[in-house]
Parts: C-alpha cells; structure tokens; sequence
C-alpha cells in the first residue's frame, strides 16, 4: 500500500477515535465511530485477496448496523427526554437499543460471527487494530453510559461470551480466529462488570489490549498464521517462542502474571455485589478459554515436529526483532507482581 495513503488511513483512525472518546454529544460520537469504520476499510482489504474483501464487506455491513442502530438510539432518546447527552440517556427503549447496537460493534455474543471472520481474513497488523484500537471507542461509549444500559440483556451476553468465546475457539487451526474467539471471551469479562465497577471494565481492556498487542506482534516477527507454522518457528525465533509462551500464559490469566489482575479484581468485585454465583460461572467459562491458550503455548515452544512436515518451510531471515516485543512482553507479565508497589 502506497505509505501517503497509509497515513492518510492512520490519522483518520486516530481522528474518529480521539472524537468519539473527548465528545459529550451523541452525533460527535456517532461521527468518529462512522471516521473509524471508513478509515479501517482499506487496511482490511489492502491485500486484493477474496477472503480479505469479504472480510472488509461483513466488516463495513454490520459496523453501519451498528451505528445506524446507536443514531436511531439517540435520536429516539433525544425526541423523548430533548437531551443529545451521552450521559443523560434515560429511555428504556433506547437503552436496550444501544446495548444491543454496542454489543453488535465490539461482536458480543449473539452479536459476534462477523469477528472471527473479519479477522481471518486481514493481516496480522490489521488484526492487531481490529482488535484493540477498534474496541476502545465503543469500550468509552460504554463507559460513559453504564448507569443507563439494560443490565439484565448486558449479563445475559457477557456470560454467553466467555462461554462461547471459549468453546468456539477450542477446534481452532487458524491462530487468528483463535485470538478472535479470545477478546470475544475477555469481553464477556468487560461487560458483566460494567455494570458494578465501570473503572475495573477500562483497566480491564488496556491490560487485554497491552497483552493482545504483544502477542501479535511476536506472531507477526514469527510470520505464523496456524498451528502448524507455529510448530516450526521455535527452530528459528527460540526467544520469540518463549515470549509468546509466557504472554499467551498471561492472557489466559495465569497466576502471578498480569492477566490474572483484572480477573482476580471483578471476582472481587462481583463477590461484593453479591454476585458469586456469576463470579463462579465466570470462572468455570473461562477454563475453556484457558485450554486454547495452553494448546497455542504448546505448539509455540513444546512440540517437536517430524522432520517431513506437510507444509513449506519458511524462509529464515535475521530480521531485527520489533523493539515493542520484550517491552510489551515485560509489562504483560510484571504488571502484577509490581502492582503492591
């Protein structure tokens, strides 16, 4: 892609972001919501493959879903109560709308089976801003409007994400629907405790978001797409394996590693709120995830293949390693051990 039109691409990104988390009116947030979504479209199908336009076309029809449905939201909101504030949003019709319009935009369950394919079929880079800078606009939006969403339609979906976020990525080849079926997980985790602790939902997602970062830009050095690249890149990229290892560890929330605080804290929390059955169904659920990432770690560091492997090999270039790598992969597991200081 020509590096004028990559920049243009990029600062419009950062553009319909930074406008949607500084606004306080509905159609200024609507507006950088719409500048995101154009601006991504490009980057998706840049590679003039059929499964990358595919991937930009499910893309761009379910995000205008979307923001069609959180117009019509406040519009309907504004024509009751004659507020456009985001945060004075008191319409019971209106808040069901847009829980279900920002459950449609971050693929929370049952509003999730653009996701994996989307990013199935964009590069790793691409998948890296799907998957975090994407979800930090409608992450805010939720943020600024917890006190009003429909609470019993937000925990319904937030544990039938961590459920199927899990099991859907159990029979998983392709590494990036499995980290697809992952943030679908973590964010079952964001939204059951949006509703309690909405601070916890934001800490949350920039640990996901730092840890996620890590682990595709390992993936990227590594050039691995599936299991069984993955097998073979030890041979090369010792270093990068045992990163990735530890960092997939970490985002399976493992114990002392930082994945394990946000956890470990809405637990808390839920406890609190006299919640523990969902405390506990929550745990159980995401086990399942636990399992994939297991399975992702095994065949990054562990397994030995047979000399006659059934794929190409790739070709060994001492490129220089992304220098974000070992920073990214620090914080991802020291955040928690450093936290009591």
């Amino acid at each position: 892609m020509n590096p004028q039109a990559k920049l243009v691409f990029i600062t419009s990104l950062t553009l319909g972001t930074t406008i949607t988390i500084s606004s306080n009116h509905w159609i200024l947030a609507w507006t950088g919501l719409e500048i995101n979504t154009l601006a991504i479209l490009p980057l998706i199908s840049k590679s003039h493959h059929p499964r990358a336009t595919e991937a930009a076309t499910k893309y761009f029809l379910t995000q205008a879903a979307a923001s069609a449905l959180v117009l019509f939201s406040s519009m309907t909101n504004a024509w009751v109560t004659g507020q456009w504030d985001i945060t004075q949003l008191t319409h019971p019709t209106s808040c069901l709308i847009l829980t279900s319009a920002i459950a449609m935009k971050l693929g929370l369950v049952p509003f999730h089976f653009w996701f994996p394919e989307v990013l199935q079929g964009s590069s790793l880079s691409t998948g890296l801003l799907l998957a975090t800078i994407m979800k930090f606009p409608p992450i805010t939006l939720l943020y600024l409007t917890s006190q009003s969403l429909h609470p019993t339609a937000l925990v319904t979906m937030a544990l039938l994400s961590t459920a199927l976020g899990g099991w859907m990525g159990l029979n998983q080849t392709q590494i990036r629907k499995t980290l697809a079926f992952s943030s679908i997980s973590h964010l079952g985790w964001m939204a059951m405790i949006l509703l309690y602790n909405p601070k916890l939902t934001l800490l949350n997602f920039y640990l996901y978001a730092l840890m996620t970062t890590a682990v595709f830009l390992t993936l990227n050095s590594m050039k691995a797409l599936n299991l069984s690249t993955l097998m073979t890149a030890w041979t090369k990229t010792p270093a990068l394996s045992a990163f990735l290892l530890l960092t997939l560890l970490s985002l399976a929330g493992l114990p002392p590693l930082t994945g394990f605080l946000p956890k470990w804290l809405i637990i808390q929390e839920l406890t609190k709120q006299d919640m523990a059955l969902a405390a506990v169904v929550i745990s159980l659920l995401s086990l399942l995830s636990l399992f994939f990432y297991l399975r992702l770690a095994f065949c990054a560091t562990i397994t030995l293949p047979p000399h006659t492997t059934n794929h190409m090999k790739r070709w060994h270039t001492n490129k220089p390693v992304n220098i974000l790598i070992p920073i990214l992969t620090i914080l991802a597991l020291a955040l928690l051990p450093l936290s009591p200081m």
